[in-house]
């Protein structure tokens, strides 16, 4: 800070003292004047980037606050495991925030405050009132009529496949002539990769259109590296409310 704010007022010193020897008092008090918006404007300049930062954090909210929800779980010996969110915490900082405030000046905060900005992001998340996670149901089969409940209230006819024989589709929905099939996962940790191998198995046996699997917990890293190149959804139940139709599931040729 200190060599940000020595060179602004170098030169309002300078260029106020030859105008004063020129123009006199007047000028003097106006150099002083601009001197001490400079001042103002340096001193409250980490002040302006915590509140860029948490406008662009708050755009997200939402989105951040529900993260947080599904990558975070209780482990068997009961010790809540955020590896998930904080890696989640991060990537939004790296990809979201960073852009944002070099593009706004404050590139050298970009590391010397990547830690503040994380704990903003973290407030932020917590900040939001979720739906209580507790309204769906534990068991497998209650949890995929309450997923294709909520399907059916966003407009999808939606029914659940049998038990046996649904070749890893455990919900059909259909919306505006486009095929959803989804595979449901009540867990109490993040879900790998198996489900999304199955569900994109499950939408070329159900000729689908979207594949999505819907979780209440999160993804391992796996997964979401598969769902990246099979095109399947990755969703928490909650995000049901709001899922349109659109044609992106990868056919086999």
């Amino acid at each position: 800070m200190a060599v940000r704010l020595a060179a602004p007022l170098f030169w309002t010193a300078v260029i106020g003292g030859c105008a004063a020897i020129w123009l006199g008092r007047a000028a003097l008090v106006a150099a002083g004047l601009v001197a001490l918006l400079v001042l103002l404007r340096v001193l409250d300049r980490p002040a302006r980037f915590r509140r860029l930062v948490r406008r662009a954090a708050r755009r997200h909210a939402a989105t951040l606050a529900l993260r947080q929800r599904q990558e975070s779980f209780v482990d068997a010996y009961g010790n809540l495991v955020r590896d998930g969110w904080l890696r989640e915490r991060a990537y939004f900082v790296e990809r979201t925030i960073l852009p944002e405030i070099e593009a706004r000046g404050f590139s050298d905060y970009a590391e010397d405050r990547f830690d503040e900005m994380v704990g903003i992001v973290e407030a932020v998340a917590a900040e939001v009132d979720l739906p209580d996670e507790t309204e769906a149901p534990d068991d497998g089969i209650g949890y995929e009529q309450f997923c294709a409940g909520r399907l059916t209230e966003a407009g999808w006819r939606a029914h659940t496949t049998r038990t046996s024989g649904d070749q890893g589709a455990d919900i059909v929905a259909e919306r505006d002539r486009v095929r959803l099939v989804v595979q449901c996962k009540r867990y109490g940790k993040p879900v790998g990769n198996a489900a999304v191998q199955e569900v994109a198995a499950a939408a070329r046996y159900w000729s689908g259109d979207m594949a999505a699997v819907v979780t209440n917990a999160g993804f391992t890293p796996a997964a979401r590296k598969l769902a990246a190149a099979t095109g399947v959804l990755l969703l928490h139940h909650d995000d049901l409310a709001d899922l349109h139709p659109v044609r992106q599931v990868r056919k086999a040729r």
